[in-house]
């Protein structure tokens, strides 16, 4: 049974995965739906975490907008990611880095590498 999940899993993976960390601030292309049509929406910010493995790997990105702090959790191996671009690299010392939500302005900033 093992072995069919597997062969399953792997037809869905993506050939080609950007090679991102988290503490690096990317953007990433998503695809929506409205109503028949579909469009590509950016979202630039800082990945938080990645976690998963496999098909199932997801990463979460945080960008502030207004003043208010907005997270999302992207599948990476999803057809509704169109891309993921890296904007620059940053350099952190944590897997995850929950720590930014408390934070406001410049201390919310990651050092770059």
């Amino acid at each position: 049974m093992n072995d069919i999940i597997r062969e399953i899993e792997a037809a869905q993976l993506k050939a080609e995965v950007p090679e991102f960390e988290t503490g690096d601030t990317v953007r990433v292309y998503g695809k929506i739906k409205e109503g028949n049509r579909e469009r590509i929406q950016v979202f630039e910010g800082v990945v938080l975490k990645k976690q998963g493995g496999s098909n199932r790997a997801t990463f979460t990105v945080r960008k502030t907008t207004g003043g208010v702090g907005v997270e999302k959790t992207w599948p990476l191996h999803s057809p509704n990611v169109e891309k993921v671009e890296i904007v620059r690299k940053g350099k952190v010392r944590r897997a995850k880095l929950n720590y930014l939500r408390s934070r406001v302005g410049k201390a919310a900033k990651v050092k770059e590498a």
